[in-house]
């Protein structure tokens, strides 16, 4: 199964140097936040809007494997969140937005 990143373009390039440690909401709640693709719209609008230069990496969820817990979260629906490091052997595409 796959699931989504959000990162701005100094996060994309510390990821890709394998030196990310999470945005600074990842690092405060202590697990990286990722969305599904149904979550994905919402979390780009209600957490980035406005933002130029993102990158959305597709992770695979079973590469990380018991690193990933299903959380409630945003109204109550199931989120996936990395306890551990994400890093580009789990990314298997990526897409630049505007």
């Amino acid at each position: 199964m796959l699931a989504y990143k959000v990162l701005t373009a100094g996060q994309w390039a510390d990821l890709q140097g394998g030196r990310f440690a999470g945005a600074a909401v990842d690092v405060a709640d202590g697990y990286v936040h990722l969305s599904t693709a149904e979550q994905l719209g919402e979390t780009l609008a209600r957490h980035f809007a406005g933002q130029t230069g993102l990158v959305v990496a597709a992770v695979d969820l079973d590469r990380l494997g018991d690193a990933v817990k299903w959380e409630v979260s945003r109204g109550g629906a199931l989120f996936p969140h990395l306890y551990g490091r994400l890093t580009m052997d789990a990314v298997v595409s990526w897409e630049a937005l505007g």
